[in-house]
């Protein structure tokens, strides 16, 4: 620990530093998600901050610790980093630029400049945009903050696991998610010096292994699309890597069925809305029962931004993975009232039929063959089973189109 760039003393002087000026969110224990996971299950709702993230810690804990003559702040970013710089630099009154890639989504753009940054739109990547951060930072005399990469940075996010154990001293596990390694670098150093042994796991996408990679010296495939792409960092920090090397216990990959299910719990269960990254905690409970059985887990929503139209497709894939929500595929002969008597079925599960497709065209049944989807709404997955046999009984060919 001695050895290691930030210390429990850095984290407890950054709390003192930011406290007023952040929101304490609150620590929760959670009945039911504790019983569906097999573990005591306390949650922080980092995503009740101003920019529901956790991320404004560690971006305050370095502006306030900049020399008063600092001419402007400047980081690469398209995502919670540059929301959190942007509202505090422009609060403490400096002139803050955020790189972004030209493909950043027009909403994240018009946010952070809605704190007050500008933004500067660069190249095609993220390694674009920092590549231009870079050089906007030495042409223009500005300082450069990383996102996770910098032990003031670290010592704001260790605020957190402070708070935490402060509200929720019982715990004895944090389940963090990694993406370049300030947040869990953060808590580690906390759990560490505590006063009572308090064990680390990390969390990663299995798309983006970056810290895993890098610890474990693997070389799994890193990439691709992911519901937590506030962790989809593909390389991780340099002084992050020697913390999580030193620190932490072990790091878990997660699927993205198991990202999606842990966002929608949150939802169903908290009603609370939380972005991919942030339910990677819960996802790595979801996926791992075992590991985690009987421990009391504290877990952190680091944060909530995530897009509705994207929120709308978790919760509808998780009805439908759930059962309560189906699309079926049915042949039928061309003659009327074939549509009325298979709605019959429907009526008599009282099944609640949502859409119907006819389907004669474009078919390889024969010219007075038709098929047609259905879209149905039922209580659960043995509702489901009980309208398919039912249909089956009823003479009918029927499929079930299922989830990836």
């Amino acid at each position: 620990m001695t050895s290691l760039p930030v210390s429990i003393d850095d984290v407890r002087a950054a709390h003192d530093r930011i406290k007023d000026a952040i929101v304490h969110t609150p620590t929760l224990y959670s009945r039911t998600l504790s019983d569906i996971t097999g573990a005591q299950v306390w949650l922080k709702f980092e995503n009740h901050q101003f920019i529901a993230a956790y991320k404004e810690r560690g971006a305050l804990n370095t502006l306030l610790q900049l020399p008063a003559d600092t001419p402007g702040v400047i980081a690469a970013s398209a995502g919670n980093h540059a929301q959190g710089l942007a509202y505090h630099a422009h609060r403490l009154g400096i002139p803050a630029t955020i790189v972004m890639p030209r493909t950043t989504p027009i909403v994240k753009v018009t946010q952070t400049e809605g704190h007050g940054a500008t933004v500067v739109l660069h190249g095609e990547t993220f390694d674009d945009a920092h590549a231009e951060a870079r050089r906007l930072e030495a042409a223009q005399g500005l300082t450069f903050v990383h996102p996770f990469d910098d032990p003031r940075i670290i010592a704001g996010a260790g605020t957190t696991a402070l708070e935490m154990l402060h509200d929720a001293p019982d715990i004895d596990l944090f389940v963090t998610p990694i993406g370049g390694g300030g947040l869990i670098s953060g808590m580690a150093t906390v759990a560490r010096a505590w006063s009572h042994p308090i064990g680390v796991v990390g969390v990663e996408a299995e798309l983006y292994p970056s810290m895993y990679n890098r610890t474990r010296h693997a070389d799994l495939p890193c990439g691709g699309d992911t519901l937590a792409e506030g962790i989809a960092v593909k390389e991780p920090g340099r002084v992050t890597s020697a913390i999580v090397e030193a620190l932490v216990d072990e790091i878990v990959l997660v699927s993205e069925r198991s990202l999606e299910k842990a966002v929608s719990l949150l939802v169903q269960v908290e009603k609370t809305v939380v972005e991919g990254a942030g339910a990677a905690g819960l996802a790595a409970l979801l996926q791992h029962p075992g590991r985690f059985a009987g421990r009391k887990v504290g877990l952190v929503l680091c944060g909530g931004n995530i897009d509705t139209r994207l929120l709308a497709n978790v919760l509808v894939r998780d009805l439908a993975r759930s059962g309560r929500l189906a699309r079926l595929k049915i042949r039928l002969q061309d003659q009327p009232g074939a549509l009325f008597k298979l709605a019959g079925v429907f009526d008599a599960e009282r099944v609640n039929i949502m859409e119907v497709y006819h389907q004669r065209i474009f078919t390889s049944l024969p010219a007075k063959g038709l098929i047609t989807e259905i879209e149905c709404e039922t209580r659960d997955g043995a509702h489901l089973d009980r309208l398919i046999t039912a249909i089956r009984a009823a003479g009918y060919d029927v499929q079930l189109m299922e989830l990836g």
